[in-house]
């Protein structure tokens, strides 16, 4: 998919945050991941990003994260995959850059240091180091879990030093849309949380690294889709559908309820690893009941309705 400017990038579309399928005794399924990393691309998805928090990266040892990366790149082929490359600090952040890069990466997704409030030097010098490795940065803004925010002005630094090609924008506010294009107007504008995906995309967004595609890949395609090509009306009607699922993308319990909608929607997803406990009960079941009314978008099986991106 080509983004406004013309340029295709392994960052721009829908590229899917992969949840990692595990066992019951909690071992990785490597080759499942792989079948379901190619299952996103044939459902229409342009990239995927491993290693990410959805991808359990912190629960991970270092030789697990680091085949992660391979079998990824392996499945999705040249050019379509950025890693998560977050850690403590930038030596080991940028440990992870080079291992991607190694294993046939094309770009690297990077939180700031996250391991106290950071200032901005900091932050700039974390950046700094890691694009020494020399693949490009797609900058991760989530205060909510780091307390450091990426604002706009701190963006437009690290993008007009060359630290950044693109920022992932997790903070909730759908305003930073528009600061950001007038502080940094050639930074490309991800959609970070999957429940402002319509409001970012409206307001200019050139990708969504998604959490839910992990199970609605067609119905997340067509959402992004639509949306960018200014189709207010069908992004609306498939977005309100969606959105009781997409919130959860910003809820602390959004690993188990992606992997719980994949299971359900016979995707392999699986239990996760400490400290992530299953959802309880109620939580189960609301997740059960919202993923039950989205798999008909997702099949097209609603009365008068085509399956989304397809014909019946």
């Amino acid at each position: 998919m080509e983004n406004a400017r013309g340029a295709r990038h392994a960052w721009h579309g829908v590229v899917v945050a992969t949840a990692l399928p595990l066992r019951p005794d909690l071992t990785i399924d490597l080759d499942a991941y792989a079948d379901h990393v190619r299952w996103l691309f044939a459902s229409g998805c342009d990239g995927v990003c491993p290693n990410g928090s959805l991808g359990e990266y912190q629960a991970l040892t270092s030789a697990e994260r680091a085949q992660v990366v391979r079998v990824a790149v392996e499945a999705a082929g040249p050019g379509r995959v950025v890693v998560g490359c977050s850690a403590y600090g930038a030596a080991e952040a940028r440990g992870w850059a080079e291992q991607a890069a190694e294993a046939g990466a094309a770009a690297v997704l990077l939180l700031p240091p996250n391991g106290y409030r950071a200032p901005d030097r900091a932050v700039i010098g974390h950046f700094a180091e890691v694009a020494k490795v020399g693949l490009p940065i797609v900058a991760y803004n989530n205060p909510i879990d780091t307390k450091v925010d990426l604002t706009p002005e701190l963006l437009a630094r690290l993008h007009g030093e060359g630290l950044i090609v693109a920022v992932k924008e997790f903070s909730g506010d759908v305003r930073r849309a528009w600061q950001i294009a007038e502080a940094a107007p050639g930074l490309d504008l991800l959609i970070g949380a999957d429940d402002v995906a319509l409001e970012l995309a409206m307001a200019g967004a050139v990708g969504w690294i998604a959490g839910y595609a992990n199970a609605l890949p067609r119905a997340s395609v067509a959402l992004y889709r639509a949306a960018v090509a200014g189709d207010l009306p069908a992004a609306a009607e498939l977005y309100r559908a969606l959105h009781p699922l997409l919130r959860w993308d910003s809820r602390t319990e959004f690993v188990q309820a992606i992997k719980l909608s994949m299971d359900l929607a016979g995707r392999p997803g699986g239990p996760c690893r400490e400290p992530r406990v299953a959802l309880d009960g109620e939580q189960a079941a609301e997740v059960r009941r919202a993923t039950e009314a989205a798999l008909w978008w997702e099949s097209g099986q609603l009365p008068g309705r085509t399956p989304v991106g397809g014909s019946a």
